[in-house]
């Protein structure tokens, strides 16, 4: 009961975190509209370098999620499990269902891709390439990058 507790106060946490971030982007974009019509690809990737710092535990590493439209939201992740997919699910950042083949991920972040009904998918990543085993049973190696990205 602590821990959902726990769990549920995280989420609600990183949601107020991502509407004031949301909040600030559309005040900022706005300015920068007035200005000029188009925005240059250096200045988006800049706003996306920040990573949101989630969990407590011994092992680090980074998670990316790249949405349908190539928007990138950064994570730290610290956790004391060994595998991804247990971890992110512990951090409310993924959910799916468990299928035939493991996990089957459809939403990501808060953000839903399912291939029944728009034909998208997440695509899981490690270290840049697209990774041969599932986040479930993806064993943690400190220090790397593990992403989700929308795929059709």
């Amino acid at each position: 009961m602590k821990l959902r507790q726990k769990m549920n106060f995280k989420s609600i946490l990183l949601c107020m975190m991502l509407i004031v971030a949301m909040a600030f982007c559309a005040f900022g974009c706005k300015k920068d509209d007035d200005k000029n019509t188009t925005t240059p690809v250096s200045q988006e990737s800049n706003e996306s370098s920040d990573k949101t710092v989630l969990g407590e535990g011994a092992t680090q590493f980074d998670f990316v999620v790249v949405d349908k439209d190539g928007k990138e939201t950064k994570f730290e992740i610290h956790t004391n499990q060994t595998v991804v997919g247990t971890a992110l699910q512990e951090l409310g950042l993924i959910e799916g269902e468990n299928g035939a083949y493991g996990l089957y991920v459809k939403k990501v972040n808060g953000i839903t891709a399912d291939y029944d009904v728009d034909k998208t998918y997440w695509a899981f990543y490690i270290n840049g390439e697209y990774a041969m085993s599932g986040v479930d049973v993806t064993n943690i190696t400190a220090g790397a990058t593990y992403s989700f990205k929308v795929e059709k």
